[in-house]
């Protein structure tokens, strides 16, 4: 007989880890099996900027984020209203990311 009960799943979190890593810029490429996400912290007058982390998801789980983001972004916004997109009056202007290293969509 198969146990009802869910499984409990533990995850942990080091100090390091949880730091966290600023970033105001993703850059995204795919191919056929995986989605790479490279996150870049590009900083006012420096003409250089370095991926600071890089993620690799299947195709499914890059689906889950984008829908889990959806979810969180609606909450977000129901308590503290909307987020301006680039573009938008009054919003920050777009930064241009470097684009010389392959086909790649911005976040």
């Amino acid at each position: 007989m198969a146990d009802d009960k869910q499984q409990q799943l533990n995850i942990e979190l080091s100090e390091e880890v949880a730091e966290g890593t600023y970033s105001n810029l993703a850059i995204i490429t795919h191919s056929s099996s995986e989605f790479v996400l490279d996150f870049v912290r590009i900083m006012p007058g420096i003409p250089k900027a370095n991926v600071k982390s890089r993620v690799i998801l299947t195709p499914e789980h890059a689906k889950r984020l984008m829908l889990a983001l959806q979810d969180n972004i609606a909450k977000f916004e129901a308590a503290n209203g909307p987020i301006k997109n680039v573009g938008d009056e009054g919003a920050m202007p777009p930064m241009m990311p470097p684009m010389n290293f392959g086909p790649a969509g911005e976040a």
